[in-house]
């Protein structure tokens, strides 16, 4: 029985012929040597915090705060046997990780998204696509295994709603709202050089393709160089929304059958309210230390929310996660999964689809080992006793 620590092996195996990996081991050195390969504005953008940093910073901190707390003697299953598998959202998958929704992939691979779909489905992981993606819903979903479809809520229900249908039809398994970015966050980085690639014309494949969307416009965008500044004009008035209340969720579970996930919650009282209005989960997330600078660790506020809706709908976690370690961590603190997000970006600019798998491996290898190396042998046994924090 093959598993995702096999990675290891294959690796000390191929350096008996002399073979080293062409691509780092660890998430820092996927980003640094990014940077060295990316310019300036596409490495900023994938990167890029919000204002000084002080929220991703936060977020790999607060993992430093807990210690791990092995188990021996307990006979647990080795390489092969352990169980890594869960189910979220009604999603089976085959280690509790899905690649977060990051947009505009363009930036580091002209067929990105299309690429983490058909790795995920590889590794039988899942994958959450961006409504800011560079690629259409469709042929993502042609292309993935278990997906998600990660909503942007526009400044036009019926707009939102023929993304969300679309999805549905094209296979997504959930629906994921993501609602701390009603809009932009302050970013340094990228305004140091001017860049937001969607007035490029970047990201923005399915508002282009979207019959609400076209309708709006007074001529195709691909007629002209006019027509496409018209659309992206449209897009940006279209962008971001300030009114959304968790009646809006409620509103969405009448537009679909699939399970819902509301992304971007920190408080326990938010978590409460889009439970109550008819989500099935919600994902515990700063957007990485994009959106808000100075605010709490995402890992700080997952305990929290676990007690408050944990017995009533799916908890994830997303923001700061590098390590297997970390993944267990998260786990052990109550989330079902993960949602991992920069550094497969990273292997992308890299090494393409070579390059996103690699990550990917080295996250769900070290996670394998991990587990196993503090004594249990299955994703399901993790719980708090697993760390020395007490709570």
């Amino acid at each position: 029985m093959s598993s995702f620590i096999d990675f290891q092996n294959e690796i000390y195996l191929r350096g008996l012929g002399g073979e080293l990996p062409e691509l780092p081991m660890t998430a820092d050195g996927l980003e640094q040597r990014a940077r060295e390969v990316l310019g300036p504005a596409e490495y900023a953008y994938v990167a890029g915090s919000a204002s000084s940093g002080r929220t991703a910073a936060a977020n790999r901190a607060a993992f430093d705060k807990h210690r791990i707390l092995p188990r021996m003697l307990r006979g647990t299953t080795g390489p092969g046997a352990r169980d890594l598998s869960v189910e979220v959202l009604g999603t089976r998958l085959a280690a509790p990780v899905l690649t977060a929704p990051i947009g505009v992939l363009e930036l580091v691979h002209e067929r990105g998204e299309v690429v983490v779909a058909e790795v995920t489905k590889e590794l039988g992981i899942g994958s959450v696509l961006s409504t800011a993606a560079s690629s259409t819903i469709e042929d993502v979903g042609a292309a993935a295994g278990e997906w998600w479809y990660q909503l942007y809520w526009p400044a036009d229900d019926d707009l939102a709603r023929s993304f969300v249908e679309r999805a549905e039809r094209a296979g997504a398994k959930a629906v994921v709202v993501t609602v701390d970015t009603p809009s932009l966050g302050w970013r340094p980085q990228d305004l140091e050089l001017a860049h937001l690639p969607f007035l490029a014309g970047k990201g923005i494949a399915n508002y282009l393709s979207d019959p609400v969307f076209r309708a709006k416009l007074p001529m195709p965008p691909e007629e002209s160089e006019d027509a496409m500044r018209i659309a992206i004009l449209t897009w940006v008035g279209l962008f971001g929304n300030h009114t959304l209340r968790p009646a809006d969720i409620t509103r969405l579970r009448e537009w679909t059958d699939l399970p819902i996930a509301v992304k971007g919650i920190l408080h326990p009282e938010d978590a409460r309210a889009v439970v109550d209005a008819g989500a099935d989960g919600v994902i515990v997330s700063n957007h990485g230390g994009r959106q808000l600078d100075g605010s709490v660790a995402a890992l700080d506020a997952l305990p929290a929310i676990v007690s408050t809706i944990g017995d009533r709908a799916d908890v994830l976690f997303d923001s700061g996660v590098r390590t297997g370690s970390d993944v267990l961590i998260a786990l052990a603190l109550g989330a079902k999964a993960v949602l991992y997000g920069r550094p497969y970006a990273y292997g992308l600019a890299l090494a393409g689809r070579d390059g996103a798998r690699h990550a990917l491996r080295l996250l769900l290898a070290d996670f394998d080992s991990a587990l196993g190396l503090s004594g249990r042998s299955s994703a399901a046994a993790l719980d708090r006793s697993v760390l020395t924090t007490p709570y």
